[in-house]
């Protein structure tokens, strides 16, 4: 066994397996084939120490006086780094007592609420231990090789989380996160269901509608006060109020139900006071009891008579602009379509060009007759024999 003095350090080492002690209180560690324990897990990089003073080791030459306290120095520096030291908590904390240590000290630390020098560093270097300590495996690995062995896992751990979206995502909240605060994502969009008749569907409408979302509050301008550790219930946590609103909207014509018409910057607000997101009004139309639609086509159906059908004749038609004139031909037969040109829907956003109005014939057959109209159909049955008879001659 040989012993190597370095300050308030010793350095011994029996066959194969160098042992490091420490006769300080406070860091004692020791290395045995190739496997880091500590009781205060102090990580050093087995790379940089060794590589530099394992021939004078394996020789069994003293070490110079200064290299030694040069080995000495960095064993101090790496326990500075110490994750558990970080969060204040001992080896065998538990989870729930590192979340709390991390829940009181990155309250305190944060740049936003402590302005002394440093302070941003510290925020980092407090949420890194806890994103490795809160986490079973990384833990676990960091326990047994220290930070070093972290960047030579396969587990993900070479890149640590922004410290700020760990604050975010563990106080549930975007204030304080300085990387959102330059992209942080527009206000929700709403979502707003709108009634209307057949007619304002077909020709539009401005309409008046109040709806309810979260604007920014001009008591504190968007911001939450983090330093009290308060959200005030009634701005929702992120510095926006729950507000109604009433806005003028003007639909097109030719809308139908489906159609969703975009309002800008009427949603709820950005968090902190950025631009709101948008208002998506849906609508929904009523069906009319005589007309219906087909697209940009409307639809009606006509009922005339055996009589007028065999002569032909002019009735009046009910369309979106009022009654019309619908001329029916001589010898209409049953189911027959007729279009009146430009009485149907504008076309959505094509200005003042308009479907049809398509009237489809229906011929009605009298279930009964007066006695002079029977004798009047049958003079005209005769007739038509008479004259079928003829022609075959």
């Amino acid at each position: 066994m040989a012993t190597i003095s370095c300050g308030n350090t010793t350095v011994t080492w029996t066959g194969f397996g160098p042992r490091f002690m420490s006769t300080s209180s406070t860091n004692k560690l020791r290395l045995s084939h190739g496997r880091v324990s500590t009781e205060r897990t102090l990580a050093f990089s087995s790379s940089s120490i060794f590589s530099q003073y394992m021939p004078r080791m394996l020789l069994n030459s003293p070490l110079p006086k200064n290299s030694c306290h040069r080995l000495a120095r960095r064993l101090i520096v790496k326990a500075a780094q110490d994750y558990y030291s970080i969060l204040g908590v001992s080896k065998n904390a538990s989870k729930s007592e590192i979340k709390s240590a991390y829940r009181k000290l990155a309250r305190n630390c944060h740049p936003d609420v402590n302005k002394e020098p440093g302070v941003e560093q510290k925020f980092k270097a407090i949420s890194e231990a806890y994103e490795v300590l809160s986490d079973d495996e990384k833990r676990s690995i960091y326990d047994w090789y220290g930070k070093d062995g972290l960047k030579g896992s396969t587990v993900g751990t070479g890149d640590f989380t922004n410290p700020f979206d760990l604050f975010s995502s563990f106080f549930n909240m975007d204030f304080g996160n300085r990387g959102a605060r330059n992209r942080a994502g527009d206000g929700e969009d709403l979502i707003f269901n709108l009634v209307l008749t057949f007619k304002e569907a077909v020709f539009g409408v401005e309409k008046e509608i109040e709806v309810s979302r979260l604007d920014s509050c001009t008591t504190c301008d968007g911001s939450v006060e983090l330093g009290k550790y308060r959200l005030l219930a009634t701005r929702d946590g992120d510095g926006r109020v729950k507000r109604s609103k009433k806005i003028s909207l003007k639909v097109p014509a030719g809308v139908d139900s489906g159609s969703r018409l975009r309002v800008r910057s009427e949603g709820n607000a950005r968090r902190r006071g950025g631009a709101p997101g948008n208002l998506f009004v849906v609508i929904e139309v009523l069906p009319d009891p005589v007309l219906k639609r087909n697209d940009t086509n409307i639809l009606y159906t006509c009922n005339i008579s055996y009589v007028d059908a065999i002569l032909g004749t002019t009735v009046k038609v009910p369309t979106v602009d009022g009654s019309a004139d619908l001329k029916v031909p001589a010898g209409v037969q049953p189911g027959t379509t007729l279009a009146m040109a430009k009485k149907g829907v504008p076309l959505l956003n094509k200005g003042k060009r308009r479907g049809d109005q398509l009237v489809r014939v229906q011929v009605e057959i009298p279930r009964w007759l007066s006695d002079e109209e029977r004798k009047l159909v049958e003079e005209l049955a005769n007739l038509k024999k008479t004259k079928i008879l003829n022609g075959r001659r």
